[in-house]
C-alpha cells in the first residue's frame, strides 16, 4: 500500500481534489471530517471536551464558536485539547487503515500536513495549489469570512509556494475541473506504475 498525504492551504481545492481520488476508487481519509464526527451530536469526545472544557458543548455536540476563545492563543489549552482529540483521530485512522487494508493506494486529507509534522506518517505528499489571487476571491466568497479572518488563517499555515517545494506531486486547481481531474489521474497512475512508495 502507498499512502498519499494530501494537503493545500485554505480555499485551494483540496476537497475537490480529495473526491476526485475517491471518484478514482482510492480510499480518503478525511481527518477534519473524523473530528466533526467525533466532536458532533453524540460524538464520543464530546463528554471528554465539556469536562476539560465547560461550556464548551451543547445539544449539536462541541460548539467551535464556544470552544475557540478558550483554546486560542492557550498553549497548555491547546494541548489539553489535542491530548483529547489526537489519540481518537489515530483510532480513526487505523480503523481506516484496517478497513482498506488490501487498496494499493490511500489518501490522507490532513489541512495541516507539514504543520503537524505529518509527512513522516505518509508516504507520498500531494500538494494542491492555485494562484493566490484565485485563493484569496474562493475563500472571501465563504459566508463570514473577511480579509482580517483569512490572513489570520494563512499566519498558521506554512505559505503555499514551501509546501509546493515540499511536495512529491501538486495538483494545479486554478484551471478547469478537467485538468485537475487529468493530474489526479497521472498521480495514480504514476503511482500504480511504480508499485513503492516514493521518498
Amino acid at each position: 500500500m502507498i499512502t498519499i498525504g494530501l494537503t493545500g492551504s485554505i480555499g485551494m481545492g483540496k476537497s475537490t481534489v480529495a473526491a476526485m481520488f475517491a471518484d478514482e476508487g482510492v480510499p480518503v481519509f478525511d481527518a477534519d471530517a473524523a473530528v466533526h464526527r467525533l466532536q458532533g451530536a453524540g460524538g464520543r469526545l464530546v463528554g471528554a471536551i465539556e469536562a476539560a472544557f465547560p461550556g464548551s458543548t451543547g445539544p449539536g455536540g462541541v460548539d467551535r464558536a464556544k470552544l475557540g476563545p478558550m483554546v486560542l492563543g492557550d498553549t497548555a489549552a491547546l494541548k489539553r485539547l489535542e491530548a483529547i482529540v489526537h489519540p481518537a483521530v489515530g483510532e480513526e485512522r487505523a480503523a481506516f487503515l484496517a478497513e482498506h487494508a488490501d487498496a494499493p493506494i490511500v489518501v490522507f486529507d490532513i489541512p495541516l500536513l507539514f504543520e503537524t509534522g505529518g509527512e513522516s506518517r505518509v508516504d507520498t505528499i500531494v500538494v494542491v495549489s492555485a494562484p493566490e489571487s484565485v485563493q484569496r476571491a474562493r475563500v472571501l466568497e465563504r459566508p463570514g469570512m473577511t480579509e482580517a479572518k483569512f490572513d489570520a488563517i494563512l499566519e498558521r499555515q506554512l505559505p503555499d509556494a514551501e509546501k509546493v517545494a515540499r511536495a512529491h506531486y501538486v495538483v494545479p486547481t486554478g484551471g478547469s475541473l478537467d485538468e485537475t481531474r487529468d493530474a489526479v489521474r497521472r498521480i495514480i497512475a504514476c503511482l500504480a506504475a511504480h508499485k513503492t512508495p516514493l521518498s
